[in-house]
């Protein structure tokens, strides 16, 4: 995969705690923890629209259609 080349800044305390991380060999460099730090983030920032949209359903249509699913002919339901 190809990758591009950034530039940000760092407050000297985060900067410092990222350096410490890559000192105790968590990390095997300042680009790497950077690296996984915005990718964990993008995957929460996936998983709560995910949420976010849920939220915009109506619980009472949704029940509603839900127990009008189940209310169908048990005859066409499968046997367990």
């Amino acid at each position: 995969m190809h990758k591009a080349k950034i530039a940000i800044s760092l407050d000297e305390k985060t900067l410092g705690r990222l350096d410490r991380l890559v000192r105790q060999r968590v990390y095997p460099s300042r680009s790497r923890a950077i690296q996984e730090a915005v990718e964990e983030k993008l995957q929460r920032f996936d998983g709560g629209r995910l949420a976010r949209e849920c939220g915009k359903l109506d619980p009472k249509f949704e029940q509603a259609m839900a127990d009008e699913g189940i209310a169908g002919d048990l005859s066409e339901w499968p046997e367990y």
